[in-house]
């Protein structure tokens, strides 16, 4: 059986959107050709894109490049975590039991609320005048 070379998996968190590519290497990490320290500066986004590499064990056995688009920071790690851990699920189908255990595989569904008619945002009315 010939091995692939690269496996690709898909995020989306909010409105944002991450294309992630998962090579064999040596664990560098880049998002939008820049390392993902730099482009995730807080240490919380920073930890939520490491999180299916930390809990397989594997942290230095993949590269990983994405782009991500969309949203803000905190919605495209969210993104990023889903798009590497579906690609780390075709690279190894034994991840997929670790991966869904820790609910890395589970796309999160809350999205922003559409502004209706009338109203002066999704759910705000508008204010009460006596006269």
């Amino acid at each position: 059986m010939i091995e692939k070379l690269s496996y690709r998996g898909t995020g989306r968190r909010k409105s944002a959107v991450a294309r992630v590519i998962l090579k064999k290497g040596t664990g560098k990490i880049i998002v939008n050709k820049h390392e993902y320290t730099k482009y995730f500066v807080t240490i919380k986004a920073q930890r939520i894109v490491l999180q299916p590499l930390e809990a397989l064990k594997i942290l230095g056995r993949y590269d990983v490049q994405a782009r991500v688009t969309g949203g803000g920071k905190n919605g495209q790690a969210g993104a990023f975590r889903l798009g590497l851990a579906r690609a780390l699920k075709k690279a190894d189908d034994t991840f997929e039991v670790v991966l869904r255990k820790e609910k890395f595989l589970t796309r999160d569904p809350r999205m922003k609320e559409r502004k209706k008619y009338g109203r002066h945002g999704a759910r705000r009315g508008t204010q009460f005048s006596k006269r």
